[in-house]
């Protein structure tokens, strides 16, 4: 990607203190203060301590490396697990005036960057797991000891993690080859357990564990029974225009997706998974990065590595596989701060072919997976504050309301469907547990259609005995007991007692739902929330236009130049200098010298 020209400042102080790099931070980052637990996690970092430092996704975590990397005499060495990850992190560090390189299989000055390496002319240098744990990799450290070994997406260091990678547990002998090296893991996603793996896999000691939290207040969470996905997901883009990224269970189901969605809304729609070749994920990838407003459709194949700050909304058109691969995932969404958006679909059939998946896995697998499908139930089930659950998920005791969540913003009222469900798995019995849910709807309602009458089903004593409002609470009370085991299906998709089942027949256990809404769904009207320019000021799309020219020209992503908040502000404010300009957060030295000029023109104009 071209090595960056030497800087023209001098190294600081490593001993200094996180208070004292204000100055540093406003001059390359543009912010006159730290966010959160970021001045935390410099602090030790300044100090040379270990430290794993848990922070939401778009709470900057990069800044508490990048910072260091600036101010500390020597390089600072990230690990990350995806090349389009490191190399959206590149950009985004270059333009900020940081000396970055990485050494990935595609860079093709990898020579120049290991000499840079050893000449002391990098700030940063970001590898992958394999390559940093070959021979070569410690060669070079051993040339020069790196300033400070970052480790990000540590949770895939733990086996309890949600994306476990086994070249992240050899990553511990290199690290302890260099003991005074301090050593920063970072990560959004990772409950209890996993931190307590991450901090023993990479000679964390407990003491060094900076938690930050896990709410994204930015982020709305929606979820709703699936009906039509198509349609849902074409109201759902109707009412949040900008990008997005819809995860979906199948390749074949993102293809069929993208296509039904570009005709369907007019947008640009884009599929993505494993089974694309490299050339084409590669342009779909760089399309999207580039966007102002595509779409992607996609298998979990598609997400880790995207650096991408304006996604304002993230949709499941299925169920995800776990609550930290759904935090993950609809972390995506949001990151600038700005106003984002995150739905899930999800049906009693995803979770009846999650649990059939259970008995592929290894028997010392089978609890934990088993346990992970158990609170993904919760969370599509509660009539409570759906972040609550979430958050509680992670160890955190949050406020009982977030009010922006559709349990909050639209609360539904409970019904107590016990003697419903008792009815529902007497039928499912007597009818030889073989059947699918219709059939089983149509006994209990009292269709006595050909295939009810040929089978005499006709004549069972639960023919006829659900009516009136009870019947139209079948259908969510069905996907209710698959997601708790009370019901599992067979091979063919008939309906059978799951392990849960006798309780729930005994009335050991009361079943609460909630009450199903019409159209739950689109009573979002929340476009204007999610627009870029939510008042239509003709300056801002004018700077919108002039930084789109310049990303071109600068072959980046226009969000590298300056976030929608950034153009926002300047709109706002309308400085008429570039000191006034300079002030605004988000402007670095950097960015002002290159960029400045072009946007003060154009504010000139109105």
């Amino acid at each position: 990607m071209g090595l960056p020209p030497p800087r023209d400042f001098a190294y600081r102080d490593p001993a200094m203190s996180a208070a004292a790099l204000l100055p540093l931070l406003k001059s390359t980052f543009g912010f006159d203060a730290f966010r959160g637990r970021q001045a935390e996690v410099v602090d030790r970092v300044m100090a040379g301590e270990r430290t794993l430092a848990v922070m939401p996704t778009g709470a900057g975590k990069s800044l508490t490396y990048q910072l260091p990397a600036v101010a500390l005499d020597g390089c600072v060495v990230v690990v990350s697990p995806l090349i389009a990850l490191m190399h959206d992190q590149l950009r985004g560090a270059r333009a900020a005036g940081i000396r970055a390189a990485s050494l990935t299989s595609v860079d093709a000055d990898f020579a120049d960057t290991r000499q840079a390496y050893r000449d002391g002319a990098l700030d940063l240098l970001y590898i992958a797991p394999e390559r940093a744990t070959g021979d070569g990799f410690r060669s070079l450290m051993e040339a020069r000891a790196p300033a400070l070994f970052a480790i990000d997406e540590a949770h895939c260091v733990s086996e309890w993690g949600h994306d476990f990678r086994p070249d992240y547990r050899l990553l511990r002998p290199l690290l302890d080859a260099f003991p005074d090296v301090p050593r920063l893991a970072l990560t959004a996603t990772a409950d209890k357990h996993t931190r307590e793996d991450i901090l023993v896999q990479l000679g964390i000691p407990g003491d060094g564990l900076v938690l930050a939290g896990f709410d994204r207040r930015n982020i709305r969470y929606r979820v709703t029974p699936r009906i039509s996905a198509a349609k849902q997901l074409t109201d759902f883009i109707a009412a949040n225009p900008g990008p997005g990224i819809i995860y979906c269970p199948t390749r074949d189901g993102a293809e069929r997706m993208a296509a039904k969605l570009a005709a369907a809304t007019g947008r640009s729609v884009a599929a993505y998974h494993a089974g694309l070749d490299p050339e084409t994920r590669a342009r779909v990838q760089h399309d999207f990065v580039a966007s102002e407003d595509g779409i992607v459709t996609a298998t979990v194949a598609f997400g880790m590595g995207i650096d991408k700050p304006d996604v304002r909304f993230v949709a499941h058109a299925g169920l995800p596989k776990s609550i930290e691969s759904y935090y993950q995932e609809t972390g995506r969404a949001g990151r600038d701060g700005d106003p984002a958006e995150a739905l899930m679909l999800w049906g009693a059939e995803d979770f009846a072919r999650a649990r059939m998946r259970l008995s592929e896995l290894p028997d010392a697998r089978i609890a934990g997976e088993r346990a992970r499908l158990n609170a993904l139930a919760a969370l599509v089930e509660t009539v409570e504050c759906r972040r609550a659950l979430l958050l509680r998920h992670f160890g955190e005791n949050p406020p009982e309301r977030c009010g922006n969540c559709d349990t909050c913003l639209d609360p539904p009222s409970q019904v107590d469907a016990t003697v419903l469900a008792q009815k529902l798995l007497s039928a499912v019995y007597r009818t030889g547990q073989s059947y699918g849910a219709g059939h089983v709807e149509a006994v209990l309602t009292g269709r006595a259609d050909e295939r009810v009458a040929s089978r005499g089903h006709d004549k069972l004593s639960v023919f006829g005995i659900v009516s009136g409002e009870e019947a139209r609470l079948i259908k969510p009370l069905v996907r209710t007991l698959v997601a708790r085991e009370a019901l599992e299906t067979t091979e063919h998709g008939g309906l059978m007692f799951g392990p849960a089942g006798r309780a729930v027949m005994k009335g050991e256990v009361p079943v609460l739902i909630a009450e199903p809404p019409a159209r739950r769904l689109t009573r979002t009207s929340r476009g204007e929330r999610a627009a870029a320019n939510p008042v239509g000021d003709p300056l801002f799309d004018a700077l919108r236009a002039t930084r789109r020219e310049l990303a071109i020209e600068a072959g980046v992503p226009p969000y590298v130049i300056f976030h929608d908040a950034v153009l926002r502000a300047m709109a706002s404010e309308r400085p008429a200098t570039r000191s006034a300009l300079g002030g605004i957060p988000g402007v670095g030295a950097k960015k002002l010298e290159a960029w400045g000029d072009a946007f003060l023109s154009v504010i000139r104009q109105f």
